[in-house]
């Protein structure tokens, strides 16, 4: 999956191949002033729905793409690419649009909406959406959620840290991948800002954290995968919760200990945003209606993903696949998003200037 491994930094968002000016073209389209009954409908005349970032593989979407198929008629396709290629495929076709919706990081949702490529449906679940995590028009909305964890090779570290402070005083290597690249990475480095006193507008006391593992020799920024965890290259591990479970669950389910930091964590989340020149813009909409249902959240937390309504009904099966709720008491999302925004564009050079040359 393409934001596994293709992740674009905001400081590098030009949108490349796009002109820097937000579309002006306008869209007469009203998601928001139609009942559901005439969506239904409407997304059943369009037939289909085309979807950018949203493959069969990645957060179990193959399920949710069979059952809108099962249930309404609707085939699926999809282009799988980053979020920053996302918007920018929205961007550069405007009318001639190939992609009805995609699924973003949070980050680009408002980005999305300062360059007037997505138009607003709120769902029939929109009021039990935090508000961090949705749009006030519906523009973007958060469907699942991605929480800071560890993930120990028990193979290798026999008293897997529980905490940021275990973190800092253990003797084993911590991988935190590229920071300089990686949303991953740069989500941990808040992390452990959070963790040690920082914030949004302060990522010292998590940079002072990360130079320390530095100069011990204890930090690793070659970025995690699959492979390179099950070969056993990395000691402990950085990283949102849903990669850890799948990445465990694929090599071997008791070799890996997963935690989330009983002292502090980060929360995220991924959007879906609807193209404001869908061809099908119906069959987009009740998509995102579906993927926000009891049944659609289901379908994600199978998928790794904790589903960002907090009293859907999840199958049994589901919630084996995720971490304990309680592991959860201190987790907060992002609390400034601007200004975290804006840290994002300088967290690059001053990783390189800090951290990367003690590697070096």
């Amino acid at each position: 999956m393409v934001k596994r491994t293709v992740l674009v930094t905001l400081a590098a968002l030009a949108l490349a191949g796009c002109s820097s000016t937000a579309s002006t073209e306008k869209s007469d389209l009203d998601l928001n002033g139609i009942s559901l009954e005439e969506l239904v409908v409407k997304a059943k005349e369009e037939g289909q729905v085309n979807s950018l970032g949203m493959p069969d593989s990645w957060a179990n979407w193959k399920e949710t793409w069979e059952d809108l198929d099962e249930k309404y008629g609707i085939k699926h396709s999809d282009t799988d690419m980053s979020s920053a290629e996302e918007l920018a495929k929205f961007e550069s076709e405007k009318k001639n649009a190939s992609g009805d919706i995609g699924d973003v990081g949070i980050a680009f949702g408002s980005l999305a909406v300062e360059r007037d490529l997505v138009v607003g449906y709120k769902t029939s679940y929109f009021d039990e959406i935090p508000e961090w995590a949705k749009d006030k028009e519906g523009r973007w909305i958060i469907g699942y959620t991605g929480t800071m964890a560890f993930m120990s090779d028990t193979k290798s570290v026999k008293n897997p840290p529980k905490s940021w402070e275990d973190l800092k005083n253990g003797d084993f290597k911590v991988t935190v991948g590229d920071v300089e690249k990686a949303n991953q990475a740069q989500f941990a480095v808040l992390a452990a800002s959070y963790a040690f006193g920082g914030d949004e507008k302060n990522l010292q006391p998590g940079i002072d954290f990360f130079k320390k593992l530095a100069k011990e020799g204890r930090i690793v920024t070659t970025s995690p995968d699959l492979a390179t965890i099950e070969k056993g290259e990395h000691e402990v591990v950085l990283i949102w919760d849903f990669n850890a479970l799948n990445y465990r669950d694929q090599i071997d389910k008791g070799r890996f200990d997963i935690t989330i930091p009983e002292d502090s964590s980060v929360m995220s989340g991924y959007a879906t945003v609807i193209n404001k020149h869908a061809k099908n813009p119906h069959a987009a909409a009740l998509a995102r209606e579906f993927i926000l249902s009891d049944e659609g959240q289901d379908n994600l937390a199978k998928g790794y993903a904790k589903p960002i309504r907090k009293n859907a009904t999840i199958s049994d099966e589901a919630k084996e696949k995720l971490l304990p709720d309680e592991m959860y008491k201190n987790v907060t999302p992002v609390k400034d998003s601007d200004a975290w925004n804006e840290t994002l564009k300088e967290l690059p050079q001053k990783w390189q200037e800090e951290i990367s040359a003690l590697l070096q």
